[in-house]
């Protein structure tokens, strides 16, 4: 069984900074943009899955198709906009039975910059609106900070991972060269409209 890390034996990292500009890097815009990237990564998913693959399910399965996962990642994201952000503006439901992938392409796009002002807010300090996170009606809020963030992106990852398997288990999986793109984290930073990865 593996040690716990303890946090006073972590040493300050020595490396140089680049400039004096990544000395003043607000980490709470780096959370948000964080976030930004990780669902750039579902759009190029949406962007290069073959149409075949949206609704095909496997034999035999009772499992999810790609567009119930696709569109369960946006309505569970209308679940935290709901619990914990009232104020904002919901992004309007999508049904996994109807929708198209370019549908849920958009509604997806919507969800997560709806998502992204919800952490905005929610790490902006004293002032700010979103004070708790709950991820379900039956889940004990959480103060709202950056363990909020990590389970918003754990949860993308895990759908996301279930799509491409999925995707290559149905016999369309993604081209090698649109997984490495995930990977290129200073150009999806670049995509998008951030400077680097800090």
């Amino acid at each position: 069984m593996p040690r716990s890390l303890n946090p006073r034996s972590l040493k300050p990292h020595s490396r140089k900074l680049a400039s004096q500009s990544d000395i003043d890097v607000d980490i709470r815009q780096v959370l948000v943009e964080s976030y930004a990237v990780n669902e750039r990564m579902n759009q190029i998913i949406l962007e290069h899955l073959d149409p075949a693959a949206w609704r095909a399910q496997m034999a035999g399965s009772k499992g999810r198709t790609i567009a119930a996962i696709v569109v369960h990642v946006h309505n569970i994201r209308r679940k935290w906009l709901r619990l914990s952000a009232p104020h904002l503006k919901l992004p309007a439901p999508i049904n996994r039975a109807a929708c198209t992938q370019k549908q849920a392409s958009v509604a997806l796009a919507e969800s997560a910059a709806r998502c992204s002002d919800m952490l905005a807010d929610a790490l902006s300090g004293p002032q700010n609106h979103v004070e708790t996170f709950r991820r379900d009606g039956w889940a004990k809020p959480w103060q709202a900070g950056p363990a909020m963030l990590a389970y918003m992106i754990t949860h993308d990852a895990h759908h996301r991972g279930q799509v491409c398997m999925l995707a290559h288990q149905l016999g369309f999986p993604l081209p090698t060269r649109v997984t490495s793109e995930m990977w290129s984290w200073e150009r999806l930073w670049k995509q998008c409209g951030f400077t680097h990865p800090r």
